[in-house]
C-alpha cells in the first residue's frame, strides 16, 4: 500500500507536533523529579483520565480485539471486559489513599506500609521486575504490533519501524516527562477516537460490506454477534466469561487494571490536584476505557471476517509478511488498507498516535522505577535533582531498546496478553488486601512475584518446546498459577511476623487520615456495584443500538444514567 502526498503531510504534521511539546515543556520537566514524573501534583481530572485512556490504546489494542472476534466472536472481549471490576474497585476504594499516600511512585508504598532491610530490598526488587522486566515484556508486545501495521501499511520490515520510531519516542518521553506524555496523550485520543470511527464507518459502507445490516446477517457474521457466550457451550462459557468474572480480576496484576491500583494508573492519581481528582480520573478512565471505546474495533474485527474469512487469506493478502508475524491480529492493519487518501494518513497518525503515548507512558513510568526507587535510593541517595532526571533519560532510552529486541521473540496480541496475565497471576489479592489486612509483610510480596514468574516462565517456554512437558490450556495455566501463586504468599505471611506495629500506626495515619479502615465502605460497595453496572449497560447499550435493537439500547442506557446520578451523590458524600 501508497499512502499519498495529503498522508504524508497528516503524519509528518502530528509527529511535529509531539516533538515540539516534547521540546516546549522539557525544561520545566528537567527542573525536578517531581516535575519529571509527577507534574507538579497539579494536574486536573480530565488530562488524566484522558492519558489513563490513551495509554492503554496501545498499537496492539485493535488487533488484540479483532483477534478476539474472529476467534470467539464478540463475546471473546470478556477476557479483558471483566478487568472492569478490578478498575471500579480501585475508583471507589483506592483512588483516594493512593493520592493521600503523597508518593512519588506506587513502590514508594513499600516502605510507607512496611518496615526494615526487607522493606528496602522489596522496594528495589520490584523496581527493577516492573519498571524493567514487566515493563520491557508490556512494551515489546506494542513494538511487535506496531511493525506488523508498518509492514501491511507502509511495507516497513520490523527492524526498520522499530528504528524509526523509537528515536521519535524516545525524543519526546525523554524531554518532557509526564507533563509532555499527558499533554500528546490527550491530542492522540482524539486522534485515535476520531480515527477509528470515521474508519469504521468508512469500512461498513464498502460494497464488500454494504452497510451495518448486510455486514451483521452475514453467514460468517451472525453467529458472532451475542455479547455473552452460549451457555450450553460449556468450554466457551468457563474460558470467556467464568473464568475471567470468577478469578481473572481479582487475582492476576495486568498493566492499568492492577488490583488495588498501580503502575501508570497510581502515577496519573499520584499527579492529581487531589483525592477527588485522582477519583475522577480514575471514574473517567474505566468509563472511556471498557464502554465508549471497543465497538469500532469490534465492527472491524467482524467486517474482516467478510474479506479475510480465514488466515489464508490474509496471509495470500500479505506474503510479505513473516510467518511469525502472522495472525488473526493482522486482520485489522489488513482492513485498513482499503481507507482513501487522507482518512488512512488520520488512521496511521492515530495508530503511530497509539503506539506513541502508551511506549511514551511505559518509558516514563518504568524510569520513575528505576531512578526513584532504584538509583536514588540504593546507587547514590545523595543524587542531586538534575543527575536523577539525568539517568531517567538515560534508563528512557535503555527500555526502549530492550523493549524493541525482544519483540523480536513474541507472535501475537494474544500472546503478550495471555503472557502479562500469566506473570501476574496469583498477586491481585495481596494488592487488594495489603491496605487494610496487618499479616502481610514484604516476604507475603516477594513470595508472590517468585512463585508466579517461575510458573509464568515455565510455561512460556513449556509452549516453546516441540514436545511440551505438559499440555495445558491457557485458561487452565492461568488458575494453576492462580491458585499456587495464591496459596504460597498467604502460606508465607502466615508463617512469617507482620510489620512492626509503629510503622502500621503511621501508614494507617496518613492514608485512612486516623479513622476506621472500613469508614464508609458500605457507600464504596454500593459504588462499586453501581458503577460496574453503569459501564456495562453502557457498553451494551451501544451495542444495541449498533445491532438496531432500539427497546433494548434505551432500556440499557436508562440504567446507565440512573447508575451515573447515584455515582455522582455517593462520590460527593464519600470526598
Amino acid at each position: 500500500m501508497q499512502l499519498n502526498t495529503l498522508d504524508w503531510i497528516i503524519i509528518i504534521f502530528f509527529l511535529s507536533l509531539f516533538a515540539f511539546i516534547g521540546i516546549y515543556v522539557s525544561k520545566r520537566a528537567g527542573k525536578d523529579t517531581n516535575e519529571f514524573f509527577l507534574s507538579g501534583r497539579n494536574m486536573p481530572w480530565w488530562l488524566l483520565g484522558v492519558s489513563m485512556v490513551a495509554t492503554t490504546f496501545a498499537a496492539d489494542t485493535p488487533g488484540l480485539v479483532t483477534e478476539l472476534v474472529r476467534n470467539d466472536g464478540v463475546s471473546g472481549n470478556w477476557v479483558w471486559w471483566a478487568l472492569l471490576l478490578t478498575g471500579m474497585l480501585t475508583v471507589f476504594f483506592y483512588a483516594k489513599l493512593w493520592r493521600r499516600s503523597g508518593i512519588t511512585t506506587d513502590l514508594e508504598f513499600y516502605e510507607l506500609r512496611y518496615s526494615g532491610k526487607s522493606a528496602a530490598f522489596l522496594r528495589g526488587f520490584r523496581a527493577i521486575y516492573l519498571g524493567v522486566i514487566f515493563n520491557v515484556i508490556t512494551m515489546a508486545g506494542v513494538c511487535l504490533a506496531g511493525s506488523k501495521i508498518a509492514n501491511i501499511l507502509l511495507g516497513f520490515s520490523q527492524e526498520q519501524t522499530l528504528i524509526y520510531s523509537s528515536i521519535i519516542v524516545v525524543f519526546y518521553a525523554s524531554l518532557g516527562g509526564l507533563k509532555g506524555v499527558l499533554i500528546t496523550d490527550f491530542i492522540q485520543f482524539i486522534i485515535a477516537m476520531v480515527g477509528s470511527i470515521w474508519a469504521t464507518i468508512y469500512i461498513v459502507n464498502l460494497p464488500e460490506i454494504n452497510g451495518i445490516e448486510t455486514l451483521l446477517s452475514h453467514e460468517g457474521v451472525a453467529g458472532k454477534l451475542s455479547f455473552f457466550p452460549d451457555f450450553s457451550n460449556t468450554e466457551a462459557l468457563i474460558t470467556l466469561l467464568i473464568i475471567p468474572l470468577a478469578v481473572q480480576w481479582w487475582s492476576t496484576w495486568y498493566p492499568g487494571a492492577e488490583p488495588g491500583g498501580g503502575g501508570y494508573i497510581a502515577q496519573r492519581m499520584l499527579a492529581a490536584k487531589d483525592e477527588k481528582h485522582a477519583t475522577w480520573a480514575t471514574l473517567f478512565f474505566n468509563f472511556a476505557h471498557y464502554a465508549m471505546r471497543p465497538w469500532p474495533w469490534i465492527i472491524v474485527g467482524l467486517a474482516s471476517l467478510v474479506i479475510y474469512p480465514d488466515l489464508g487469506t490474509l496471509s495470500n493478502a500479505f506474503p510479505n509478511l513473516t510467518a511469525e508475524m502472522q495472525g488473526d491480529d493482522v486482520a485489522y492493519a489488513a482492513m485498513m488498507t482499503y481507507l482513501p487518501a487522507g482518512l488512512i494518513g488520520i488512521v496511521m497518525t492515530s495508530l503511530i498516535a497509539a503506539f506513541m503515548s502508551t511506549i511514551s507512558t511505559q518509558l516514563n513510568w518504568g524510569s520513575s522505577y528505576v531512578v526513584n526507587d532504584f538509583y536514588g535510593r540504593f546507587i547514590n541517595k545523595e543524587a542531586s535533582e538534575k543527575q536523577k532526571v539525568l539517568v531517567g533519560r538515560i534508563s528512557t532510552i535503555t527500555l526502549m531498546i530492550m523493549a524493541a529486541l525482544f519483540s523480536f521473540y513474541l507472535q501475537s496480541a494474544k500472546d503478550v496478553f495471555n503472557l502479562l496475565l500469566q506473570i501476574g497471576a496469583g498477586t491481585g489479592l495481596l494488592f487488594i488486601l495489603r491496605w487494610f489486612w496487618h499479616r502481610i509483610n514484604p516476604y507475603s510480596e516477594i513470595a508472590a512475584m517468585v512463585i508466579s514468574f517461575a510458573i509464568a516462565l515455565f510455561f512460556f517456554i513449556n509452549g516453546k518446546l516441540s514436545e511440551p512437558i505438559v499440555e495445558l490450556a491457557t485458561h487452565w495455566q492461568l488458575v494453576t498459577g492462580v491458585f499456587i501463586t495464591t496459596i504460597g504468599w498467604i502460606v508465607v505471611t502466615l508463617l512469617t511476623k507482620p510489620t512492626s506495629t509503629e510503622t502500621l500506626d503511621g501508614f494507617n495515619k496518613l492514608v485512612f487520615s486516623g479513622s476506621s479502615k472500613f469508614d464508609g465502605f458500605g457507600l464504596k460497595l454500593i459504588a462499586f456495584l453501581v458503577g460496574t453496572l453503569g459501564v456495562y449497560t453502557t457498553l451494551f447499550s451501544i451495542g444495541s443500538f449498533i445491532y438496531g435493537d432500539l427497546l433494548k439500547g434505551v432500556i440499557l442506557l436508562l440504567l446507565s444514567s440512573i447508575s451515573v446520578v447515584v455515582i455522582v451523590r455517593i462520590i460527593a458524600r464519600t470526598h
